[in-house]
């Protein structure tokens, strides 16, 4: 299969357990690294707080309705999907203002978590055989 044909193959919806769930462990293991370090976990817990709301907005997303019949619901998804990592990041930057201390540790744990959700998402995807 060509790069072109790669990128333009239909495919189905891959399943978003396995990428939440990466996103989840990075979050998780992170704690005893706090704890061992010993980091503020106020910032543990930010990042932690974030990547939940991250996966319950996602998830709410997931379930509205979409197509031509439901317009409004599909812009409402659209919009979210756009905004949604991109708003946390925004509280993110407000916390890392306000104390470098507490925020950049949180950053850094949720920049890891959202790569790793970004790449299985990406290998999920483009794992998939084409459904033509």
């Amino acid at each position: 299969m060509s790069r072109s044909e790669m990128f333009e193959t239909p495919r189905p919806i891959p399943g978003k357990l396995l990428p939440a769930l990466g996103g989840s462990l990075v979050v998780a293991l992170a704690l005893p690294v706090f704890l061992i370090a010993g980091w503020p976990l106020e910032s543990w817990a930010i990042s932690a707080v974030l990547w939940l709301v991250f996966l319950a907005i996602g998830y709410f997303l997931d379930h509205l309705p979409l197509g031509m019949g439901n317009l409004a619901s599909a812009g409402v998804v659209a919009m979210g999907r756009m905004l949604r990592a991109g708003g946390l990041v925004g509280v993110l930057i407000l916390i890392t203002v306000r104390n470098s201390d507490l925020g950049f540790p949180a950053a850094i744990v949720y920049a890891i978590a959202f790569t790793v959700e970004f790449a299985l998402s990406l290998l999920a995807y483009f794992g998939e055989e084409g459904g033509g």
